[in-house]
């Protein structure tokens, strides 16, 4: 017995489509295939990966979580990326804001950001790593 990865990450969200350009615009995830659920939403993949489900909570469909939102004690999801150089030009192209770190001792580069939820989301760059 044992967890082998993160399989995806859910967010409640009031502003699915913004949520979604974010996404897909910014990062460059792709809307994709989603079950015929009783409720509105979208799943946004990695390659073949749906690693981000979304919940609309605008409309009707409530949640036992319902007016429950933000990230609470969640602080941030991180992923590991490739090709620091085009992503910062990528988000100082769409406006995003966000702050560059290097982490001591490996010199991996992290960038953080912020979706339209509230969710910092992690960018680490292993390629920028020393070799030790």
């Amino acid at each position: 017995m044992g967890l082998k990865r993160i399989e995806h990450y859910n967010i409640h969200t009031v502003k699915l489509a913004e949520t979604v350009d974010f996404y897909t615009r910014v990062l460059g995830m792709k809307n994709g295939d989603r079950p015929p659920f009783q409720f509105p939403g979208a799943w946004l993949y990695v390659g073949d990966t749906p690693v981000l489900h979304l919940v609309d909570v605008s409309g009707d469909y409530k949640t036992p979580r319902a007016g429950q939102h933000g990230t609470g004690a969640l602080d941030h999801v991180a992923f590991e990326a490739v090709g620091l150089p085009a992503m910062r030009e990528h988000l100082r192209g769409t406006g995003t804001k966000f702050e560059e770190r290097v982490v001591p001792r490996s010199g991996v580069t992290q960038l953080f950001l912020v979706d339209p939820n509230g969710l910092t989301l992690e960018l680490n760059y292993a390629e920028t790593a020393r070799a030790a």
